[in-house]
């Protein structure tokens, strides 16, 4: 099977969102599913998302999708497999590659954060690939073409065995987000000696009110600015943004106690399989809901952590007893107290953590590869 990827590829680093792991994840899952990849090398489909005018948007669109048509077409391929934002997508050129009798498949992992409806322009794709639970209805009442398969993430084989515990920690690797700050702080209130360390960027960078950068500008720029963010997010999003304009600035600092530092990629590996016990957060940041009730869906660490063999704690949110059988394979938690009351029960028992360390690996090693993803897939289109 030759798979043709559009997948954020490019060879430039641009300031924006982490995107050149998925490329990385997606190529090798497809080299041991024993199939092939193929991509055109004149498109930089990571630039599609860098900010910029929308002339010069449509300019790259046109270009690239130019190129990857005329690629396509001295080039045949099985499956056009893509993770394409809406505004990246030209439905008329999607049309064109079907029309030669392949079939078109979009991954998309943020639909929930994302989107309150799905857009128009993933209604063109043969199947979508959609990773949250959480977001299949969404799919279903748009009427769009979807499977469910986990995030798509590919652990090398030397980093599928069981590592023996090195950092007797709780270990949270993640940049800051709010979400992620007012959790921890709660769980330190409750469990002030709790041996945790935390690992990633921005942490140790303080912001003054989320409104700060609105000081200065005239009455008309900030009306203009208010009236953009009600059309794109809607009058209940702003109301909760108004509210929860002083969070960031507020929260206690005790987190800082708690930093170790950003981390590096073979560290972070190390880091979430040799630890005592391994955090996964799936709250985040969102002025669609009040800040101190923040909505929830499965993240990518829910799949990588335990490829790794780590011990893992998540949150508990829809879906992830389908992934996963919470206490034998993964561990869960719903709040803070829940989360300090979970810790403190692995802390002191160390055979279930290393019995969630050899389960969780087994269950996603055997279930949630992009191998077996690629399969249901294709058997799904009838190739």
């Amino acid at each position: 099977m030759k798979i043709f990827l559009s997948f954020l590829q490019s060879d430039k680093r641009y300031p924006i969102p982490a995107y050149d792991f998925w490329q990385r994840y997606i190529k090798n899952g497809i080299e041991e599913a024993g199939h092939e990849w193929v991509e055109c090398p004149d498109v930089d489909w990571a630039l599609g998302l860098v900010p910029k005018s929308e002339a010069d948007q449509l300019k790259w669109k046109a270009e690239a999708w130019a190129k990857t048509v005329a690629w396509l077409k001295k080039n045949r391929v099985d499956v056009f497999l893509s993770y394409l934002y809406p505004n990246q997508v030209d439905k008329s050129a999607v049309k064109e590659i079907q029309k030669s009798g392949i079939p078109c498949v979009n991954f998309f992992c943020d639909n929930v954060r994302e989107f309150r409806k799905i857009p128009s322009e993933y209604g063109v794709f043969d199947l979508n690939w959609v990773p949250e639970h959480k977001a299949l209805k969404m799919y279903d009442s748009a009427g769009y073409k979807f499977i469910h398969l986990p995030m798509p993430v590919w652990v090398a084989p030397a980093d599928r065995i069981i590592k023996d515990e090195v950092y007797h920690q709780v270990t949270l690797l993640g940049s800051k987000d709010i979400q992620r700050k007012l959790l921890m702080a709660e769980v330190i209130k409750l469990y002030p000696d709790i041996p945790l360390a935390v690992y990633g960027s921005g942490w140790k960078k303080e912001t003054g009110p989320a409104d700060a950068g609105t000081q200065g500008q005239t009455l008309t720029k900030r009306l203009q600015n208010q009236f953009s963010f009600v059309k794109q997010y809607g009058l209940n999003a702003y109301n909760n943004k108004l509210r929860n304009r002083n969070y960031s600035y507020e929260t206690d600092d005790s987190i800082l106690g708690k930093y170790k530092g950003d981390h590096q990629i073979e560290e972070y590996k190390v880091l979430t399989a040799a630890s005592m016990i391994t955090v996964g957060i799936n709250r985040y940041p969102s002025f669609h809901f009040p800040i101190d009730r923040p909505d929830t869906y499965s993240r990518l660490r829910d799949i990588e952590a335990p490829m790794l063999g780590a011990c893992y704690l998540t949150e508990w949110t829809e879906g992830i007893e389908e992934m996963y059988e919470p206490q034998r394979e993964i561990a869960l938690y719903h709040n803070a107290e829940d989360f300090v009351e979970q810790v403190k029960e692995l802390i002191s028992d160390h055979k279930k953590r290393n019995m969630l360390k050899v389960n969780g690996q087994k269950r996603a090693l055997s279930e949630h590869t992009i191998p077996t993803s690629l399969n249901k897939l294709i058997r799904t289109l009838g190739i």
